[in-house]
């Protein structure tokens, strides 16, 4: 059996472990922030403290598997991932989180089997991915995605003129979203906001892209909205 001493210690090793990555999580306003990472964590160092020595002592048969109690963990921390995970028509956000919350219940058995270097490395290489990589990945690919927002008048075919257009230059359209404005008078066509998510060819030229969605019936203005960053790729 161990020590009081070294059952505290991984306890505590594994709530800092979760805690590490969960505050990138919870910096970055995600689903799942700091208490879900440093729980998961927790839970899956005890639960393989009991599958390695919960069941030891006299009166008491010590042939099972200590592996099969910490197997159901990783299977199991799937259902609280999905959780996390949110699909709002094309666009599918989460999924990112849902794999550091099964990371920390990884890293939870290895602190929790004595595996302090194994653990707690993965605990660093984890906060390393999401912090600096996805920097890196932003920097990559934000001049490629982007949000063009276009205020108008609703009519019939609108939609499909300003795609002819983003076609015309190779522009890929991931994703549209329709805003209407409340309060229109008796009479009046609605006016809506189009949020279009589009994926920007390597070499696109911007001179006279503007003028030609401007150009388009019913098209009041048009601007770049904010670069994708986590919303999209994460």
């Amino acid at each position: 059996m161990l020590s009081n001493g070294e059952i505290a210690l991984r306890l505590i090793l594994s709530a800092l472990a979760g805690g590490i990555v969960g505050m990138e999580r919870e910096a970055n306003n995600h689903p799942a922030g700091l208490r879900t990472h440093i729980l998961v964590s927790l839970g899956s160092t005890l639960i393989m403290l009991i599958s390695m020595y919960g069941f030891q002592g006299p009166g008491i048969n010590n042939s099972g598997d200590p592996a099969r109690l910490a197997a159901q963990v990783v299977s199991g921390i799937g259902f609280l991932g999905a959780g996390t995970i949110i699909r709002t028509g094309n666009n599918i956000r989460g999924l990112t989180t849902a794999a550091s919350i099964w990371v920390c219940g990884g890293i939870g058995l290895a602190i929790g089997n004595g595996y302090y270097l194994g653990g707690l490395t993965t605990a660093i290489i984890v906060l390393f991915t999401l912090g600096s990589l996805g920097f890196i990945e932003n920097k990559i690919f934000k001049n490629q995605y982007k949000l063009l927002s276009v205020h108008c008048r609703e009519r019939a075919g609108l939609i499909g003129d300003i795609g002819h257009i983003l076609g015309k230059h190779s522009i890929i359209i991931k994703d549209i979203k329709v805003d209407r404005e409340d309060n229109i008078e008796e009479g009046e066509s609605s006016s809506i906001e189009i949020t279009f998510t589009l994926k920007l060819p390597s070499r696109f030229i911007n001179d006279s892209f503007f003028d030609e969605i401007l150009n388009v019936d019913g098209v009041e203005d048009a601007l770049w909205d904010r670069e994708l960053g986590d919303a999209y790729l994460y």
